[in-house]
């Protein structure tokens, strides 16, 4: 009999929503817990995005949750976490180390000491996000980027823009496993109407971590032109962004159609996504926009920058703007609402296009084909 994979996962905060590492952590190690992996994730300690009343921790079957030291404090928590993960992991009697995310994967020389199986999945080009420009933060997690180069087994890219950044910077093969996205079912509108006053087809959604380079900026501004009596609601929690958060409060400050839900989940999040108008992703940096192929996966006609991570995805299935530009954004969202049957159209055709293009029991297969050439 074939020995189980003893696999240790590190990079989450924990198995949550609370962002797409998260998302994409959970649905991986559930999947191969399945297949009969021995997984183990090292969690973040302390609460995050969402907040305290999210911190209990949900179990799920055949996988081992360890919380690891952490240092609560601005830009140590993820770096202190990461360490402790990578030394535990190194320690620990475990086949395979799957790292998710550049700045976890500075450590990866650790287990990689010890004999063990490194694998690296790159998210996005981290070092690049507006909160990190220019701090020393920028300078670990492209330091996370090179030593992935230098010492991890396999690299796995969710875009084939970043494949293509891994070979033009450093030479370097990676695997294009992009994420997967599961068919949902779609929700009454309930508890948004009893908690927000939305009904079906009453509003844009932005769904997503409330940081400046998702483009929320440039989507309040446009918005605020738009001739509609449609809402805009901005449903996501902040990311070490308080700040930000505020400047939003500001720029929505005098019309009463914008309306922010904080960070939701479960039953809440489905009905969002069920009853949507339209769903809007305006980002100027992405690595494989999760919320976006859920979005699709319920049936949604989504506007999107012309970002090529986003682009990738939505082929000719959805509306594209172009990237930073307002009046091109606030022009689209405009005859978005003028023309309900243009909308209907992409509705009709977007559940089917995403879950065909992009399936979580092939991202498991691939990832653990990855995984098992240790005892080939």
């Amino acid at each position: 009999m074939e020995e189980k994979i003893r696999l240790a996962v590190f990079g989450q905060k924990r198995l949550s929503r609370e962002g797409g590492i998260e998302i994409v952590v959970k649905e991986l190690c559930t999947r191969m817990a399945q297949k009969g992996c021995d997984v183990t994730c090292y969690n973040r300690a302390g609460h995050h995005v969402s907040g305290s009343e999210y911190d209990k921790t949900i179990e799920y079957d055949g996988i081992r949750q360890k919380v690891v030291p952490t240092i609560e404090k601005k830009g140590l928590a993820a770096v202190s976490a990461s360490f402790f993960a990578a030394l535990y992991s190194a320690f620990g009697r475990y086949d395979v180390v799957h790292i998710h995310a550049e700045g976890p994967a500075f450590f990866c020389w650790m287990p990689k000491l010890f004999g063990k199986r490194v694998i690296s999945t790159i998210h996005g080009l981290d070092w690049a996000r507006e909160k990190w420009r220019g701090s020393v933060a920028s300078k670990f997690i492209r330091g996370g980027e090179k030593n992935a180069v230098k010492y991890a087994d396999e690299i796995i890219v969710l875009s084939k823009g970043i494949q293509k950044y891994f070979m033009d910077t450093y030479g370097r093969e990676t695997h294009f496993i992009p994420n997967g996205v599961n068919r949902p079912e779609v929700r009454e509108a309930k508890l948004i109407s009893e908690n927000f006053g939305l009904e079906k087809d009453s509003y844009i959604l932005f769904l997503g971590r409330l940081v400046p380079e998702k483009g929320i900026r440039y989507l309040v501004e446009a918005f605020k032109n738009v001739k509609t009596d449609k809402k805009l609601v901005i449903a996501g929690g902040s990311s070490d962004t308080d700040s930000f958060m505020k400047e939003l409060k500001d720029l929505t400050k005098g019309d009463d159609r914008i309306l922010f839900t904080g960070f939701v989940q479960g039953a809440m999040l489905d009905e969002l996504y069920s009853n949507a108008y339209i769903y809007t992703l305006p980002s100027d940096l992405e690595g494989m926009p999760l919320s976006l192929l859920e979005a699709m996966s319920y049936g949604n006609c989504c506007l999107v920058s012309d970002i090529p991570e986003c682009a990738e995805v939505v082929e000719d299935k959805a509306l594209v703007f172009q990237k930073t530009n307002v009046e091109d954004l606030q022009e689209k969202l405009q005859d978005a609402c003028d023309h309900p049957e243009m909308v209907m159209k992409m509705k009709n055709q977007a559940a089917d296009f995403i879950c065909a293009k992009y399936n979580w029991d092939e991202v498991v297969d691939k990832t653990l084909a990855l995984y098992g050439e240790k005892s080939r």
